[in-house]
């Protein structure tokens, strides 16, 4: 089999010093990466030989990838606009015949529409808090749902959509705020209990066959997957006091106005446990593929509730969540990076497994 691949970075890129069309959110686009992102792939990428190209995840994208005819594609596109824009990509390279990373079409497609999401968790017994989808803003509102309230996109990632007035009080703020998400996104309000408790997020690598394809085999438990350590984000003291917004997001770690990030977070043996295997139940449910990473909160007594998974994680070296947790048990960021390359190949074929050692007779 091929040694070495032409690899093509699939990404949208941000440039915050461009004006935004007019119409658009003030946080539209705030999900696409920075070209110092794509660098940072790509080196790491080309650390185990390989070489690497860059392709704007534009209209020009099935031209390009005629032209460039990669091997295989690390897909990080975040699509450009639509109800299911995060599928756009996997969905050409499926019609094109051309392997990838990552999640497939449906999953990527079901893991951005944060109602559709909870049902099928909730479908499956997983814990979430009360919601309800409005799509024009003065339905009737459940009698589950308490005040306060929080308010959202229904289809948006990266806390676009969320900022202090995300949490609602009283029937005006929740119809103000309602009418502003439906108008402005041009989508449905999704609007949940708002769960007062400790927010963490979890991220997931692997699947059943993993330790066949991984050149480190000792990472994953014997299903196949390895549960990175649980990352505390602390949002009291954010931009956004306990508001997870994009605005906090958007601030270098430490610096002043972003949430404490502690990882692995201080919590009990028995929650950290809890809220592994709910991110892992999360993931295996919605089909997502070798990576994602699931937010989760605790309720008013202490329960953890699923919020939303991220089948596309950041992969911002020192920035992004599932990078930070990656660091903080001293796993390489070119190791997590090749370790998905190569989760993905080995999907379409590009790899060959590896020798499982044989010990007494049973292999380990």
């Amino acid at each position: 089999m091929k040694r070495y691949w032409k690899i093509a970075v699939l990404a949208n890129i941000k440039n915050d010093d461009e004006p935004k069309p007019e119409g658009v959110p003030p946080d539209a686009f705030a999900d696409f990466d920075h070209i110092e992102t794509i660098d940072s792939l790509r080196a790491a990428l080309e650390t185990d030989g390989h070489t690497t190209t860059f392709i704007q995840a534009d209209r020009d994208l099935p031209y390009a990838l005629r032209d460039v005819q990669p091997d295989i594609c690390f897909n990080i596109a975040e699509g450009l606009g639509g109800d299911a824009r995060e599928a756009q990509v996997p969905a050409l390279l499926e019609m094109l015949g051309i392997p990838y990373t990552g999640s497939r079409v449906l999953t990527n497609g079901i893991s951005l529409d944060k109602t559709l999401t909870k049902r099928i968790w909730r479908d499956r017994r997983l814990p979430v808090a009360p919601f309800q989808e409005l799509n024009i803003g003065d339905e009737p509102i459940r009698p589950e749902l308490k005040f306060p309230l929080f308010v959202k996109p229904a289809r948006e990632g990266t806390g676009m959509g969320v900022d202090a007035k995300a949490i609602v009080k009283n029937e005006k703020e929740l119809r103000e705020r309602a009418d502003y998400i439906i108008n402005s996104y041009q989508q449905p309000a999704l609007v949940e209990t708002f769960l007062p408790g400790r927010e963490f997020t979890v991220g997931i690598l692997g699947r059943a066959d993993a330790k066949l394809y991984s050149r480190n085999p000792e990472w994953y438990e014997k299903d196949g997957f390895h549960r990175f350590p649980v990352l505390e984000l602390d949002t009291s003291r954010s931009v956004t006091p306990w508001v997870y917004s994009n605005e906090a997001k958007s601030k270098d770690v430490g610096a002043d106005g972003s949430p404490g990030y502690f990882c692995p977070a201080d919590i009990d043996p028995e929650l950290e446990k809890k809220l592994k295997h709910l991110a892992l139940r999360a993931h295996q449910i919605l089909n997502a593929l070798d990576v994602s990473r699931t937010d989760i909160r605790l309720d008013e007594e202490g329960n953890p509730r699923l919020i939303e998974i991220n089948t596309l994680p950041g992969l911002t070296p020192d920035y992004s969540d599932l990078c930070l947790q990656a660091k903080a048990e001293n796993i390489r960021y070119e190791d997590l990076i090749l370790d998905i390359l190569y989760l993905g190949a080995s999907r379409w074929g590009m790899l060959a497994p590896r020798e499982i050692a044989v010990e007494n007779g049973k292999k380990k």
